[in-house]
């Protein structure tokens, strides 16, 4: 059985810094694709940012230059980088991962639990 556990999060004030991590652990293959999706208050939960096990990475609008997404194939991680941190980021973040596992060798997208980050102004 596959899982994320997402560590990192918190209060924080607007202008710092955070890091969020997740970690895969499981009948794990292979991963594909990693990504970050944050969901506010009120609205659908939407993409952050997303790296490809062997491509670049690509970003909202709305983070590029403050955020940077990262991982570690070895370990199965995946961070997430968070500077100068705006009030509107203030959202539940999930990390995302396409898994295939040792068992049926098919691929299936995974989700955290999701950790809250908030965003102080």
């Amino acid at each position: 059985q596959v899982q994320l556990v997402q560590s990192g999060g918190g209060l924080v004030q607007a202008g710092e810094s955070l890091r969020l991590s997740c970690a895969a652990s499981g009948s794990i293959f292979s991963i594909g694709a990693m990504a970050w999706y944050r969901q506010a208050p009120g609205k659908q939960r939407g993409l952050v940012a997303a790296l490809p096990s062997g491509g670049s990475a690509t970003y909202a609008d709305s983070v590029k230059d403050r955020f940077t997404i990262s991982r570690d194939n070895a370990k199965n991680t995946v961070s997430l980088t968070m500077n100068s941190l705006k009030a509107e980021d203030t959202a539940v973040y999930y990390c995302n991962a396409d898994i295939q596992d040792t068992r049926s060798l098919r691929s299936y997208s995974y989700w955290g639990r999701g950790t809250q980050v908030t965003v102080s102004s």
